[in-house]
Parts: C-alpha cells; sequence; structure tokens
C-alpha cells in the first residue's frame, strides 16, 4: 500500500495544528495513564506481561526484521537525512515512528485499551530561520488511528506514514510548519550493529536493543513550507531498533551520532551516560567504502564534548559540537545551527536536542549526519 501523497492544494496549517490536538485529546490521556500504572505496584489479580528478552544469537532475516515486533516493549524507526534544496542552502529533516506495549491487562475486551501506543516526531532543521520547525503526534492502535505491520516497515499515525516497497522507504508527514513527500531508495545493506545486530546498552546483558542501520539512503522527494513546494534530493541515515529493556538503571541519557561519509563509508557512535553525566558504556561501529565493517568495543570509542550551548527557553545545557575517536578515525562534529531542541513533552514526555551536524576532518567537510542528546533536561526514561 502507498502513502498519500501531499495534497496539490496549499497546506492549511492551522487545520493540522487542530488536527494534532484531537489526536493528543484522544490519546495522551490513555498513554500517561498507562506509563503511570505500571510504574506503580501493580495489581496481583492482572496477569502481568512478560516481555521478551534481547539476547546474543538472533540472526535478522530481512525484510522481515524492518517490520513491527509488537511483543517488545519499545521499538521504533528513525529516519534522519539532509536534504539539498535548490537555490537555497541545504536543510536537515527527522522522522522518528515510536511503538510502545504498555502494561494493559490483556484480558480487558474493550476496543479503546491502549494495547500499542504509537508516537511520532518530525522535524526540519534549517540555518535560515535559526530555530527548529518540530511537530509531533501520538495515538493508539485502535481503530486504526495508528499501527504497524510485521514482516515489513509499514508504521503509520493518520496521515503520517513511512512505507517501505522492496528497497524504497515512502515518507510522508504533513507537519504543522512543513510537509515531507520523501522517497528513501537503498543503495547499501543493512549495517547490524554491536554483535550482528545484538547492541549492548550497559553492564548487564539485559540491556540491549536489536538494532540495525541503513546508511546512505538515497532521498528525492518535496518539501513543502508556508508559500510554496521545494523539489529536493539528499542523503539519509534509518535506525530501526526493538527492545524490552533499553535502558540500564544507571543511565540518565545518552550521546549518539551518525553519519554519511562523503567517501561512502558510514559511522555510529553512542555513549550511555551515568546519573552523575559520566560515561559508563559506549559501542559503535565504521562501515569502510569497499563494506568491511568494523565494531567498535566500549574502551574503544572516545566522544568529547568541545563546545556547549545553553537553552533560553528550558536552561537545559547541551555539548553541540565534538570530538570523535574509534578505531584511528579522529573527527570534530560541528551543528548546522546551535537551536536543535525538541520539546516533546506533550508525547514522550521529554526535551532533547536532536539536529543536523557536520563532519570535519583537517578543516575540511568529510560527511553528514545527525546528532542526538538525551538526558540533558533531566534523566531519560523508557
Amino acid at each position: 500500500m502507498c502513502a498519500k501523497r501531499v495534497p496539490s492544494e496549499p497546506l492549511n496549517f492551522s487545520s493540522s495544528r487542530r488536527h494534532l490536538l484531537k489526536f493528543f485529546a484522544a490519546s495522551a490521556g490513555a498513554y500517561h495513564a498507562t506509563n503511570s500504572a505500571s510504574e506503580s505496584t501493580a495489581d496481583p489479580s492482572s496477569p502481568r506481561i512478560a516481555y521478551p528478552r534481547v539476547v546474543p544469537g538472533y540472526r535478522m532475516k530481512f525484510p522481515a526484521d524492518e517490520g513491527s515486533h509488537p511483543e517488545f516493549r519499545t521499538e521504533w524507526w528513525y529516519i534522519t537525512g539532509w536534504l539539498e534544496v535548490e537555490r537555497r542552502a541545504p536543510v536537515g529533516f527527522q522522522i522518528t515512528f515510536f511503538r510502545t506495549r504498555p502494561e494493559t491487562d490483556a484480558r480487558n475486551p474493550s476496543a479503546f485499551t491502549p494495547r500499542q501506543i504509537f508516537i511520532a516526531h518530525a522535524a526540519l532543521s534549517d540555518a535560515a530561520h535559526g530555530r527548529l520547525a518540530h511537530d509531533q503526534k501520538i495515538a493508539r492502535s485502535a481503530f486504526n488511528l495508528a499501527g504497524a505491520e510485521q514482516n515489513r516497515t509499514r508504521v503509520w499515525i493518520d496521515d503520517w506514514s513511512l512505507v517501505q516497497s522492496g528497497g524504497a522507504y515512502r515518507i510522508t508527514a504533513p507537519a504543522r510548519d512543513f510537509a515531507l513527500d520523501l522517497t528513501c531508495t537503498a543503495d547499501q545493506p543493512p549495517l547490524q550493529q554491536g554483535e550482528d545486530g545484538y547492541s549492548r546498552k550497559g553492564k548487564d546483558p539485559q540491556s540491549a536493543s536489536y538494532y540495525y542501520s541503513l546508511p546512505h539512503l538515497r532521498v528525492s522527494g518535496e518539501l513543502a513550507r508556508p508559500g510554496g513546494r521545494l523539489a529536493v534530493n539528499g542523503t539519509a541515515w534509518l535506525d530501526h531498533e526493538w527492545s524490552s529493556s533499553y535502558m540500564d538503571t544507571q543511565a540518565s541519557g545518552w550521546d549518539w551520532v551518525g553519519i554519511n561519509m562523503d567517501d561512502g563509508s558510514a559511522l555510529m557512535l553512542f555513549q550511555m551516560r551515568d546519573r552523575a553525566g559520566g560515561r559508563f558504556w559506549a559501542g559503535g561501529a565504521y562501515r569502510s567504502p569497499n563494506g568491511v565493517r568494523r565494531t567498535f568495543a566500549p574502551p574503544e570509542v572516545e566522544m568529547m564534548p568541545t563546545r556547549w550551548w545553553r537553552s533560553a527557553r528550558t536552561g537545559s545545557n547541551y555539548p553541540v559540537a565534538w570530538r570523535l575517536q574509534a578505531g584511528g578515525l579522529d573527527v570534530q562534529i560541528q551543528p548546522l545551527m546551535d537551536d536543535q531542541e525538541h520539546d516533546t513533552r506533550l508525547s514522550v514526555g521529554t526535551i532533547y536536542w536532536e539536529g543536523a551536524v557536520t563532519a570535519i576532518v583537517g578543516g575540511r567537510r568529510v560527511g553528514r549526519g545527525y546528532l542526538e542528546l538525551t538526558g540533558y533536561w533531566r534523566p531519560m526514561k523508557l
């Protein structure tokens, strides 16, 4: 099934805002009530959900594992990239679909029971505007408001969707202040992170995810802004992760970067931070231009902030520029713009920084990608 195209008539942004508020009203209460219940003492008469564990040795299958894994607690499909726009400076874009399986009583026959909750974030980083444009949606899986197929990527919330057809991924996201209608085509095979897709996030082996990436997606399509529609092309990165126990109990947040290098190679690095702000786990991978993969163990990864930016809105202080070292690589990371802060308290209840960055070696650009910084506003909770 193909996603709907962005309408040919002018975008009605006030209508989009009303539609978003309608979804929040329909679903946010159920989402937050479910999370509050899971943190309190469980009713002993209610059966507890037994979430599957992430364990080493799992063999990923493609395209089947590109679809949903609804038994696991948490899952996301995450696409970030840079778009070239005719006669304008390039812009960054991001869209993420989250799925979470709350601890609801499976015996409840009501169609309103939130057996799966879906959340989506979309953002546009345009240095000409100096501030992030972003939007968010949330809905439960009931009444076909939202959902995700198994065996292939097809995830949607209302008129936002990410749909796989062969090696192409169609993004349709008519957001509040912009609209994305993009096709991302895979020119490289999946890059399985960690130990063949088993990605540790801490000392406890259960703090892990199944995780693969699709770097160097070739992007084409349209970007709509108030006042016009623009043809675009570019490069993107797709991450897909699913887990039942993603964060170690020590963790307060993470720093993650994914870079499409100009020579065709791909670099991903991350570190988990403890409650005091120090690093207690790290990892990553590099795939060379000829397809040779190298996985980095925690001691091999160094992520060192070189500049910080403080948000005037929230007071959060973010390390927006970095020096990255791993396996002989030594790369500087600089943001497209400092203010790429996301306020997603209406959906996932947090504020974080996520934005377009440039990779530099010896003063020369060697790649483009995205940087994600969580837990700087408040400790993250998944």
